[in-house]
């Protein structure tokens, strides 16, 4: 009987490594707009593949320029006035801080939520800081709309 279980256990794992392997490729896919380009011409008109990819959350929102801020992206007191806001505007759980809510912790960390879910994470090695600070700019202008 273990003579039939390898070669099944074998089939599994190699389909899984196709399938995991499709994925991330997908995702790579979706980043080579962002990165492609050597200016800030490429990188700027590639950037409309992110008005998809949008903050879907005050709390989201006010972790993207938290994690902009920290990173040099953005600067200003006008950034840090906006993160403000949105926080009195973001609740945490149960009696937590705002800062505990996930989708401001995900923004802090660089990852922008979509209202569908899509999410591109800023800090990965490959996004031009062109890039990075033009996403930075439309996510801040965003989220004036929202207070």
């Amino acid at each position: 009987m273990n003579i039939f279980r390898r070669p099944l256990l074998t089939s599994i794992g190699i389909a899984v490594a196709i399938l995991s392997g499709s994925i991330a490729a997908q995702g790579l896919d979706q980043l080579k707009d962002i990165t492609r380009g050597s200016g800030l011409g490429g990188a700027a008109s590639s950037l409309g593949s992110l008005s998809s990819i949008t903050s879907g959350s005050t709390g989201n929102a006010a972790g993207i320029i938290d994690y902009c801020v920290k990173n040099n992206y953005l600067s200003g007191g006008s950034a840090s006035s906006v993160k403000d806001q949105l926080m009195e505007k973001t609740t945490g759980a149960g009696d937590q801080p705002a800062e505990s809510n996930p989708d401001y912790i995900s923004g802090a960390r660089g990852i922008v939520t979509g209202s569908s879910g899509q999410s591109v994470d800023l800090s990965m090695a490959g996004l031009k800081g062109k890039a990075v600070k033009k996403a930075c700019e439309k996510i801040l202008d965003q989220a004036k709309s929202m207070l």
